[in-house]
């Protein structure tokens, strides 16, 4: 591979994803510092090293063009845009709705008590946070945790698509009845969706109940187990 090629594959990359310009930053490395390659078909090494820095890259060049967003009413009254975090080459992809009242204070997705119920179902899946990827449909808290009005999802659900866009996971985990709904364009109530396997874009998406959801109701615990389990279950196989 020469690098006029791998500057070429770089380009279309982001060209694809639909970025006009690049956030481009030169960094010197240190003599004597060796890559192994392999060119075998699906090998690891350089070939996933350079998957997963296009995908972080990309994220990075999409969270520039947010930028501070003024694009609707939500940007008057929050504290901080919450983008999404995890790894950018994740195979698991868990969606929410938007951020509450500590997302918006920290700048991250779930980290307030619902937050910490899924922090221990994907420890309890044999993860842990930063080996999947987690986001919001809308990136700004909506006052009084509101469900997001139908303006402010138009405006912001571009983003989280081409964060899936970028990031390909091998599946999709719909948190709550919002989520589900507009990722897969239903309003089937999220009781009759979860635990059955939906589609977006051709990636697997299963539908769940939100974590804070089960703050009310621990007994629905099991349930979502269950529909977890048959994540766990279409990523094992995915692997043989």
């Amino acid at each position: 591979m020469t690098i006029a090629h791998d500057i070429k594959t770089v380009l279309e990359f982001f060209d694809a994803l639909g970025f006009e310009r690049l956030p481009v930053t030169i960094k010197r490395k240190s003599t004597g510092t060796q890559v192994q390659t392999d060119n075998r078909k699906g090998a690891t090494g350089l070939q996933s090293f350079k998957t997963s820095e296009l995908k972080k890259a990309a994220l990075e060049a999409l969270r520039e063009e947010i930028g501070d967003c003024l694009r609707c009413k939500l940007s008057k009254q929050r504290q901080t845009i919450v983008f999404g975090e995890g790894n950018p080459d994740a195979d698991l992809m868990f969606i929410g709705e938007a951020p509450g009242r500590e997302e918006d204070s920290q700048g991250r997705p779930f980290v307030g008590d619902a937050g910490k119920l899924l922090t221990r179902l994907i420890e309890k899946m044999g993860f842990v946070r930063e080996e999947v990827y987690i986001g919001n449909i809308i990136k700004c808290r909506p006052p009084m945790n509101r469900d997001p009005e139908e303006d402010e999802v138009t405006t912001c659900l571009p983003f989280i698509a081409r964060q899936i866009e970028i990031i390909a996971p091998t599946i999709i985990v719909s948190l709550g009845r919002i989520s589900a709904h507009i990722l897969i364009n239903t309003k089937i109530p999220i009781t009759k969706l979860r635990g059955r396997f939906s589609e977006y874009r051709g990636i697997p998406l299963m539908p769940t109940f939100h974590p804070a959801y089960l703050l009310r109701s621990p007994k629905d615990k099991w349930l979502v187990w269950e529909d977890v389990q048959k994540v766990l279950a279409r990523l094992k196989e995915g692997k043989k």
